[in-house]
């Protein structure tokens, strides 16, 4: 696994860097976005890195969901996580997916497309310092109900703090981003969407379909007992485990979750293991009635999640 190291440098303002941040800068639309033409020979991308491939610009594709609608379509590989591959890339990339589509802070995609998928420029711009802890300190409250904390990677401390860099808002406007008004459970508030429904599944270690006996509350979590279950994905539970598997939706003991309101159906539990507990990390009704659930199912049988590390430590 790479890191971001490098993120200093001098101060000075190289061509075409302030028309990019401008950009990023602004609320407008992706067509208003722009980059400057990427420079392959230029030595600053490969200073003190030693890459088998040199740097180039390339296209972001649009399986790259991370990034694919970021504001601009070009992006430098290898990136300034060090991944060197644009198969590396989606790979590492696809775990964040779900933590976007909660909402948690409106700088999320910016801050991570400006590592994963950065923008073509004659040298490396990193995001602002202030930029990645506002991120972080917004959206790692959410991580931890699924057991994550921010990953080492992401070291805030690592990224420029007064020198040029890439930001969306001013410091004290981070207030503002916060989503209003939302108590649900974060496992719990999903969109009914195929596609995202596929991106949970590949992000998460296993999946079943289950009837639910009964949801206690046990240490600040929901313990879920189950009565029936089939398994989807098995990940890391063993068969015999199966019988006895209990789930918790970790710190949700007093934040709603509206599909255990009506325990009489059956449902698609997604999840991981942290520790000896098996955390529940997504939950849908399961509705055959529902357009967006059958195309679910369907791509379900043919699917290939992509393979990757979890960056989540």
């Amino acid at each position: 696994m790479g890191s971001g190291r490098g993120a200093g440098g001098s101060g000075r303002t190289v061509p075409g860097v302030l028309l990019v941040l401008a950009a990023l800068l602004g609320a407008g639309s992706a067509g208003e976005y722009d980059y400057v033409s990427f420079q392959s020979d230029v030595g600053s991308y490969q200073s003190g890195r030693f890459y088998s491939k040199p740097p180039q610009c390339v296209d972001i594709p649009a399986d790259l969901r991370l990034c694919h609608d970021v504001g601009y379509d070009k992006m430098v590989l290898p990136n300034l996580l060090e991944h060197e591959t644009m198969a590396e890339v989606k790979q590492q990339a696809s775990s964040w997916v779900p933590l976007l589509n909660k909402n948690c802070h409106m700088g999320t995609q910016v801050f991570l497309c400006s590592l994963f998928a950065p923008v073509c420029l004659d040298r490396p711009i990193y995001p602002c310092r202030w930029l990645c802890e506002a991120v972080r300190d917004s959206c790692e409250p959410v991580m931890q109900f699924f057991g994550f904390h921010w990953p080492e990677m992401l070291k805030c401390d690592k990224f420029p703090d007064g020198d040029v860099c890439i930001a969306m808002t001013p410091p004290n406007a981070t207030e503002a981003s916060k989503p209003q008004g939302t108590t649900v459970c974060p496992p719990c508030d999903n969109e009914l969407k195929s596609e995202a429904i596929i991106e949970h599944l590949c992000a998460s270690e296993f999946a079943l379909r289950m009837k639910i006996k009964e949801v206690k509350k046990e240490n600040g979590d929901k313990k879920i007992v189950p009565k029936k279950k089939k398994p989807l994905k098995l990940g890391p539970i063993k068969k015999k485990e199966l019988k006895r598997l209990v789930l918790f939706l970790k710190n949700g003991a007093d934040c709603p979750c509206h599909q255990l309101d009506n325990l009489s159906h059956h449902f698609l539990i997604m999840g991981r293991k942290v520790k000896s507990q098996y955390l529940l990390t997504a939950i849908h009704k399961w509705d055959k009635k529902n357009r967006e659930f059958k195309n679910f199912m369907k791509k379900m049988k043919t699917h290939e999640c992509p393979t990757f590390q979890s960056v989540f430590k």
